[in-house]
């Protein structure tokens, strides 16, 4: 993954990309602590099990582990706790329906700094089922393949 300007990746959601399909993406901020932002800014982040619920018109990221911060004493806060998500309510609205309507997911994609805030980028994600794995991983090995063919033919 190539480094855009102004924006550095801290972790990505390898696990989303293989179970579900990616139909919109979306950037929002995070409401965090500072020591969760300098765990997050040493890389001590796992966004493998997370997910996003509406609540009370507003969202929230479950189950991202962010590690206690290590020089960090009693403003240390739960790795697990809920974090507010900082979305425009027309967005939220926008994503609830579709939730509600079409059966999607919101999933977080990847944790990314941008000009000095913490950023993530969610995935409004279809569920994948086993043939549609088992096909994508076809043509991931069909295209191995074909490289590996090529470079042999170069030589």
């Amino acid at each position: 993954m190539a480094e855009k300007q102004g924006i550095k990746p801290v972790a990505e959601n390898r696990k989303a990309r293989h179970d579900y399909f990616v139909v919109e993406k979306l950037e929002a901020g995070l409401s965090l602590v500072g020591t969760e932002v300098k765990s997050i800014r040493a890389g001590a982040v796992n966004l493998k099990d997370s997910w996003v619920e509406e609540e009370n018109g507003e969202l929230f990221v479950l189950g991202m582990h962010v590690s206690p911060y290590e020089k960090g004493n009693i403003f240390n806060r739960d790795p697990l706790r809920k974090r507010k998500l900082l979305v425009h309510k027309k967005e939220i609205r926008h994503l609830a329906q579709e939730k509600k309507l079409k059966g999607y997911t919101l999933i977080p994609l990847q944790l990314y700094f941008k000009r000095g805030k913490v950023k993530l980028e969610l995935g409004l994600c279809k569920g994948k089922k086993l043939y549609d794995k088992r096909a994508d991983m076809a043509v991931r090995a069909a295209k191995r393949d074909i490289d590996r063919a090529l470079k042999q033919q170069r030589r």
